[in-house]
């Protein structure tokens, strides 16, 4: 399998500037029939709590949609919690949170991220029906671990792909067997349902949908302030099978990639780099990464391209070039394929307003 590099991603990080977040109605791009990129706004957030919170997953929420951040550049959010029912709901940690709204709360949600909780054989009827209403407004739901559970109890992953924590996975294919659950995936977007595993895949849920609505480069300053990895594929791995001996990561190489994502390389010349066979460096790229060097490649090369259409004037078939796809046409398939928009589309959207 050959697979080309693209150019020098550190030499295209822009300055800090304020971050404009823009609100487009959907272009035409591949994948028709998909909701795309560009469709809706992503302003009114609520997150959905049941008993027996896990409070991390919660967190996920509020920290990336529930702190202001206007004042650095960022987008802001319409935040709130909300229940089956106002007042105090118990966490699994022992404590309480109060959460001051009910089911009613998600009228009119651009987006609602449904966090972990406690699996329960029912969930109440008016919180289901409003998170049945967000989708048919025009709205997103996201889940959280468990909370695929409820999205499940509410018919929205019917006839869709789905993701939740592998310790979950076959027991939510049992009970909801319309939809087809991703073994040990991070997250899976079924655009307007989002599901993804447990704790930390929250985070790369949640920020791939702000990548997605309202660019690449408010999602990489929100992870900057969270101090975590900007993108992670949604079809990584959730786990590790077995530990690296330490001082074997292939950390210096995909760093090595990152920097030289414009010259074309095969796996066998990578492996080389790395000291392996190509058998051997295949499966070390699968246990350290969670994906392919294929799939590894092509989404920072998606990356660089999204950051170039949003910072620079350069022609799509430069930034081809520049970002290993060799000409416009297979960067516009990839762009389609992974964003359901096209580069162009992508440009009027989110490109800096100071460029000429």
């Amino acid at each position: 399998m050959a697979s080309t590099l693209a150019g020098r991603a550190g030499a295209h990080e822009r300055q800090e500037r304020p971050i404009a977040s823009k609100s487009c109605h959907r272009a035409s791009s591949a994948g028709a029939g998909a909701r795309g990129i560009l469709d809706g706004v992503l302003k009114n957030v609520v997150a959905v709590v049941l008993e027996e919170i896990h409070p991390f997953e919660l967190g996920v929420a509020c920290e990336v949609f529930g702190l202001d951040r206007t004042a650095e550049g960022l987008p802001g959010y319409d935040f709130a919690i909300a229940g089956a029912r106002p007042g105090p709901h118990a966490t699994h940690a022992g404590f309480a949170v109060d959460v001051p709204y009910g089911p009613e709360r998600l009228a009119g949600a651009d987006l609602a991220v449904v966090t972990a909780a406690a699996i329960r054989r029912e969930y109440p009827e008016p919180l289901l029906a409003a998170l049945r209403g967000v989708v048919a407004a025009g709205g997103r739901v996201l889940s959280i671990c468990s909370g695929a559970f409820v999205l499940g109890a509410a018919g929205l992953l019917d006839g869709r792909r789905s993701a939740t924590h592998w310790r979950h996975s076959e027991q939510l294919a049992a009970r909801f067997p319309l939809t087809t659950v991703e073994q040990d995936v991070l997250y899976v977007d079924d655009d307007p349902v989002i599901t993804s595993a447990g704790t930390a895949a929250g985070i790369d849920a949640c920020l791939h949908l702000v990548r997605k609505v309202q660019g690449a480069e408010v999602a990489r300053e929100i992870a900057r302030r969270m101090v975590v990895a900007p993108h992670r594929e949604g079809g990584q791995a959730q786990f590790v099978n077995r530990p690296l001996p330490e001082g074997d990561s292939l950390a210096p190489l995909l760093d090595w990639m990152r920097h030289h994502l414009d010259e074309e390389a095969t796996v066998e010349q990578l492996a080389a780099r790395a000291l392996m066979s190509p058998r051997t460096f295949a499966r070390r790229f699968q246990q350290e990464t969670g994906t392919t060097p294929h799939r590894w490649l092509t989404g920072q090369r998606v990356l660089l391209a999204q950051r170039l259409l949003e910072s620079t004037t350069e022609s799509v078939d430069a930034i081809a070039a520049r970002c290993g796809f060799g000409n416009a046409a297979a960067l516009r398939h990839h762009f389609g394929r992974r964003l359901g928009t096209t580069p162009l589309a992508y440009r009027r959207c989110f490109a800096d307003p100071g460029l000429s």
